[in-house]
């Protein structure tokens, strides 16, 4: 499979949405209870909710790292070189964002929409992996 325009389309667009986020994650594993690590992944001055807020961030950031990065770096090299494994790779990605989104829009709407506003929720916090799940999903049943 030779990649098409919708598949550089898409991977600009995760590349927008995942790298910043790797590296907000990356800090917060090298440095969890730095401030800068608070503000990255929760908003700049805002402290813990409480423990378990701060042990999920951390679970999120680590299955980040070592599931995530690893599967948008392979899958994206696949993709790039005509691999069929490269677009199952990228299906799977797509189906964890939809997965963690939701999670995440469970978790933390009520907290983080109030602080961010809706715009920002609605498309980064929030949609842009939503979106960026659904439209590698979308892609490959066309």
């Amino acid at each position: 499979m030779k990649p098409t325009i919708y598949t550089w389309i898409l991977a600009i667009f995760g590349a927008i949405t995942f790298l910043p986020l790797m590296m907000a994650q990356l800090i917060m594993l090298l440095k969890p209870k730095s401030q800068l690590a608070k503000d990255l992944i929760i908003g700049k001055g805002k402290e813990w909710r409480d423990h378990t807020h701060f042990r999920s961030a951390l679970a999120f950031g680590w299955a980040d790292i070592f599931l995530i990065l690893p599967l948008l770096v392979l899958s994206t090299i696949g993709v790039f070189t005509g691999q069929l494994w490269g677009y199952g790779l990228w299906l799977a990605l797509g189906i964890l964002s939809i997965y963690f989104s939701i999670i995440f829009g469970v978790l933390e709407k009520a907290y983080t929409y109030p602080t961010c506003g809706w715009l920002a929720y609605y498309t980064y916090f929030w949609g842009f992996f939503l979106y960026w799940g659904i439209l590698h999903e979308y892609n490959h049943l066309t």
